[in-house]
């Protein structure tokens, strides 16, 4: 029998049929019963699915719904199913509608008519939503630990770089002088806050919304505290309704998801430039970087590259989920059941980019010589001119126009402001001495700019153990 056939005979009313058959004299076509099927989506959710219907069920006996010892039974059974599925003896069935259907169908399969009692009070509608936010309650902190390593590698090569002068840019053209370790640094307080943002919105996921029912509750005298208490939520959430038509949860997971993605891949498009022959600032690992099937000498950034294009996948699992609820009226559509490969996708992305960042940036080399260059030659120390010349009184737009003449009169001579003889900066202002071409070096430059935040050594070492000790205490 195919597998299209075997999903339709368990609709029909095979061992696992589905939960809502009775109402059907005829069942589903074969290609409908594929067509509407979400195992292959749900499958990672059956310890969290199992979790709630122990809870459920212990609530069940415990406000004498159903007797005392068919709530152990069917916790017992609950949880010898979990471990089965856990070790590999039990294959999840993949002609099952879901993996609420499936469990419940094995589970009755060994209690028989108890197992059936498990259901009592709920429905599918809320099963879910819960099963999404006990998975997102342990695969957030997850992720959170892998960017946590991705900071903390960031700031073991910063330590290194402190003294590695580098010129920042903006517009893609030289600014000022500044360091690889106040450049690293920069990202890692990006992820720091891609972090926290994380953190936040898994507080919008500590209420249960099993015992909402389809869309109103129940007519049994549910004790919604107790499970909630049980699966270490806060407490129930508070409209039957909200509990089951909205998704807002995963669109802000998801759009977490696309931020961190977007700080990966901006990251990545400097590792891109920085490795090119021309800046030669990187020198990615050989286990990180790929050839070419025609060109010999080719080593080429193709994971830097991959992470780039795979946020545009996360993107799109973002606007898919948004696009999913915008028409939705209350309470629960079906159109709900697609919010799980979207945020699955999504997560699966950022968590598996994030891994391999870090082994890419962490094997990495810097070229020193080549990031001091770039300090050298595009006027970048000409703010620091006109600071020398504010610290003698000169107002600043007077100072800034003095500077700009300066560069102006090197770009003419195709000479730097460091070579500029001082006799030239006199004649565009008595007030500068020989004292300037101290000033004008980029360490100097660097040196001078200790404001926090800033590229001088004693700031970027705060910045260093500040992220080091987020990443101890988080």
């Amino acid at each position: 029998m195919s597998e299209i056939n075997q999903k339709k005979s368990a609709i029909d009313g095979g061992n696992h049929a589905a939960l809502w058959h009775g109402r059907f004299a005829e069942g589903p076509d074969a290609e409908a019963v594929e067509f509407e099927t979400s195992i292959y989506a749900d499958m990672r959710l059956a310890p969290d699915d199992i979790r709630g219907s122990i809870a459920h069920a212990k609530m069940l006996g415990k406000t004498g719904i159903i007797p005392s010892e068919e709530s152990a039974s069917i916790a017992s059974e609950l949880s010898k199913i979990a471990e089965e599925i856990r070790n590999g003896s039990l294959e999840i069935d993949t002609t099952a509608e879901d993996i609420h259907s499936f469990v419940e169908g094995v589970l009755t399969d060994r209690l028989g008519n108890i197992g059936k009692k498990v259901h009592t009070g709920r429905s599918r509608n809320d099963q879910i939503a819960l099963d999404e936010r006990l998975y997102l309650r342990h695969a957030v902190p997850e992720l959170q630990s892998s960017v946590l390593e991705l900071i903390r590698t960031l700031a073991d090569i910063s330590a290194e770089h402190t003294d590695s002068l580098l010129s920042g840019y903006t517009h893609m053209q030289r600014a000022q002088p500044i360091t690889l370790a106040q450049h690293l640094c920069s990202w890692a307080w990006m992820l720091k806050r891609d972090y926290e943002r994380l953190s936040d919105s898994v507080k919008r996921i500590e209420l249960s919304p099993l015992g909402s029912g389809a869309l109103a509750g129940s007519g049994l005298p549910l004790d919604r505290e107790f499970v909630a208490a049980e699966l270490g939520f806060v407490g129930p959430t508070q409209n039957s309704l909200d509990s089951v038509a909205d998704r807002d949860y995963c669109i802000e997971i998801a759009s977490d998801l696309s931020i961190l993605m977007m700080h990966l891949s901006r990251f990545c498009e400097e590792i891109v430039i920085w490795s090119t022959v021309e800046f030669g600032f990187i020198d990615l690992s050989e286990k990180w970087s790929t050839g070419s099937s025609i060109m010999p000498q080719k080593k080429n950034p193709d994971f830097a590259e991959l992470i780039r294009g795979k946020t545009g996948r996360v993107y799109g699992d973002l606007i898919a989920l948004l696009t999913i609820m915008k028409g939705l009226p209350l309470s629960y559509d079906r159109d709900l059941q697609e919010d799980r490969e979207n945020l699955f996708d999504a997560y699966d992305t950022a968590l598996h980019c994030v891994h391999i960042f870090t082994q890419m940036i962490g094997t990495a080399k810097w070229n020193k010589e080549k990031m001091a260059a770039s300090c050298v030659g595009g006027h970048a120390n000409a703010t620091d001119l006109a600071d020398y010349l504010v610290k003698k009184g000169v107002p600043f737009r007077v100072a800034h126009e003095i500077s700009a003449k300066s560069v102006r009169k090197c770009l003419d001579s195709n000479i730097n402001l460091e070579d500029l003889d001082l006799e030239e900066y006199r004649k565009i202002s008595d007030l500068i001495e020989n004292d300037v071409y101290e000033v004008l070096k980029p360490q100097s430059c660097v040196n001078a700019r200790k404001t926090t935040g800033g590229p001088a050594k004693e700031r970027v070492l705060e910045q260093i153990q500040q992220l080091k000790d987020f990443c101890k205490s988080a």
